[in-house]
């Protein structure tokens, strides 16, 4: 698959560039698609058991976040590869001080900040 050149949307801080990450977040584990699509199935098994207990309507949004991301993040491993669960995850949002993201991503970590910030807030 040839690569479109990046799209800068604002020069030397936002770029749409695409780019394949085949390990965990950061590039971490690189090479390990198979073992992480299997904790992410985990992880996924294990959102949906919390969604049934989440007693608040915060806690619900924070872990949906979480399994938008999860699935999405999954969906990419399932689907760009050319065996079962070797694919990589694309990402494509590039800030020039932070590593190169997508939408999953993205809701991971709104998921995590959201449910963090209930947690503390509530007591």
């Amino acid at each position: 698959m040839a690569l479109s050149p990046p799209i800068v949307l604002v020069p030397g801080f936002l770029r749409l560039a695409v780019a394949r990450n085949s390990g965990a977040a950061f590039s971490t584990f690189t090479g390990s698609g198979p073992v992480l699509a299997l904790v992410a199935v985990g992880v996924v098994v294990l959102i949906v058991v919390a969604l049934r207990d989440a007693g608040h309507r915060v806690e619900a949004i924070g872990l949906g976040l979480l399994l938008g991301g999860a699935v999405g993040n999954l969906a990419d491993r399932l689907f760009r590869g050319d065996g079962l669960l070797d694919g990589s995850v694309v990402d494509w949002i590039d800030f020039s001080f932070f590593p190169t993201f997508n939408v999953a991503d993205a809701a991971i970590t709104v998921g995590v900040v959201l449910l963090l910030a209930h947690s503390f807030l509530r007591r």
